[in-house]
């Protein structure tokens, strides 16, 4: 496990750092990869400074997002595939083709009346290992671009299944037509197609509409920088 940074004001981060950020909302995670970039060329007066993200986090998400600067982003490949946390929302009733809130609605229908345990029970197939189709609008690359740019420039895009793991996975709450759930995954897995197929499992659609990444590997939220904070401790 590499350290991350404590102290943002007395850090290297030209030899490079370990940033553990709670990325907000309506951010992409290159935004937050760019911001951090230019306020460290503008503090060392540099051309130049190798910034990365460890995994994608999508705009609408907040949440846990792990920045290596200078020499250490050499050590990404070693983040990426950690497993992850979630807490999210899933809006049933309500399909939309990105499968979040982001997305145009492609169809509404009526709810069953559903318990906590009915819901438990809907998930059930969603652990353990199990193939996965990602989005259409994902940053998933075909022929060299990623499949969002396909799909927002009209083109017919297919997923290929993807086999992923789910370690655990809970609901949290249930306040109709919203359930917040729990799930700790491995690498790649999306929770807007958990979302979408919990939707076409229970027969009446759903979308993510909320998504919250708590924890990579053994990093934790509790533990990270809001932006605000990284950006007051350059000036």
């Amino acid at each position: 496990m590499l350290p991350i940074t404590t102290d943002l004001k007395n850090i290297d981060y030209v030899k490079g750092c370990l940033l553990l950020i709670d990325k907000p909302p309506g951010w992409t995670s290159f935004d937050v990869v760019n911001k951090v970039r230019g306020l460290i060329r503008h503090k060392y007066n540099l051309k130049k400074i190798k910034v990365g993200h460890s995994g994608t986090l999508d705009p609408m998400a907040t949440g846990l997002l792990l920045i290596c600067t200078g020499s250490w982003t050499k050590e990404l490949h070693h983040l990426t595939g950690l497993d992850k946390k979630y807490t999210g929302l899933i809006t049933l009733g309500i399909e939309t083709d990105s499968y979040d809130a982001e997305g145009k609605i492609v169809e509404t229908r009526e709810v069953p009346t559903l318990t906590t345990a009915d819901l438990t029970h809907h998930l059930q197939p969603f652990n353990g290992e199990f193939e996965q189709y990602p989005p259409i609008f994902s940053a998933i690359k075909k022929d060299g671009k990623p499949l969002y740019e396909l799909a927002r420039a009209g083109k017919e895009v297919k997923t290929e299944p993807r086999k992923v793991k789910v370690y655990d996975l809970q609901v949290n709450s249930y306040n109709a037509p919203v359930v917040e759930i729990m799930v700790h995954c491995g690498s790649g897995f999306y929770v807007r197609s958990l979302a979408h197929d919990l939707g076409a499992q229970i027969g009446c659609g759903a979308h993510l509409s909320g998504l919250i990444r708590t924890d990579v590997g053994a990093y934790q939220l509790k533990d990270a920088f809001s932006m605000e904070e990284v950006v007051a401790a350059f000036k």
